[in-house]
């Protein structure tokens, strides 16, 4: 028997029985495994156990369409790139889960100076001013990239992937809003886009991880005025914006080329 923890969370129960058979029916399906047991930590961190023949193919494909987590703090190495959630955007830093369990729990941070030279081409704008801008929430998904690990204070110093800058590159090129959910299904937020009436106002559904999407809005649509209508829809789920134009307002289009 194999344990594999997923780099992927879930917020209810409910979740994870949904997670157990999109693994067995969508990922794994014609391979010759059984999923043991799947649980999710205190923090929402999904780790299951499989055993039979595919075991191994079962892991690559796991890896390849979820991704699996280091836990082991052992593993770290600087410059290692891991998968994280927004914990808290407070005090010059964002601090990140990325999942790592031994030999004790600890927490990637990205340092404020770090953010203004990665998202704000270097300019002096106070945290809460690029939370907003990004739509930095609690649970966003982040790629990292691993600087330092500063034992004094417990931490792992970060900096976003050239993976998530691109992604946020991407998205301000576009010049259309979009809608960013937490803690929802593909399905669910389609059918609360659905529900709201607001099939025509987007365009596209992406998914960032298994329960986290960015729905783009069509041009001249306001993310932000969408929201109560599909919140309603979406009552256990987090909803925030990215807002291409204030981002190319405040910072012009020197941040669409900025390799920092």
């Amino acid at each position: 028997m194999s344990t594999l923890p997923l780099a992927a969370k879930v917020y209810n129960p409910i979740q994870l029985e949904w997670l157990q058979k999109y693994i067995s029916r969508k990922i794994l399906k014609g391979l010759k495994i059984k999923i043991e047991n799947i649980q999710a930590n205190k923090n929402g961190w999904v780790q299951l156990d499989i055993s039979g023949e595919d075991v191994k193919a079962a892991k690559n494909f796991l890896n390849v369409k979820i991704g699996l987590r280091p836990t082991n703090l052992n593993l770290i190495k600087k410059f290692s790139t891991l998968n994280g959630y927004i914990k808290t955007t407070n005090k010059n830093k964002v601090q990140v889960d990325v999942g790592i369990e031994k030999p004790y729990t600890i927490d990637a941070v990205i340092p404020l100076n770090q953010l203004q030279a990665q998202l704000t081409d270097g300019r002096k704008l106070a945290l809460q001013k690029i939370v907003e801008l990004y739509g930095l929430c609690q649970n966003m998904p982040l790629t990292l990239k691993i600087q330092s690990f500063n034992q004094k204070k417990g931490f792992l110093e970060a900096s976003l992937t050239e993976k998530q800058l691109n992604l946020y590159k991407k998205w301000t090129k576009t010049i259309l809003d979009k809608l960013i959910i937490i803690g929802a299904t593909t399905n669910e937020v389609k059918q609360a886009i659905k529900k709201a009436k607001c099939t025509r106002d987007i365009i596209e559904i992406e998914t960032l991880k298994l329960f986290e999407h960015a729905a783009t809005c069509k041009l001249g649509t306001d993310a932000a005025g969408i929201i109560p209508k599909i919140g309603k829809h979406l009552k256990n789920a987090n909803l925030t914006t990215f807002i291409p134009q204030k981002i190319l307002n405040l910072l012009g289009t020197a941040i669409l080329i900025n390799e920092n």
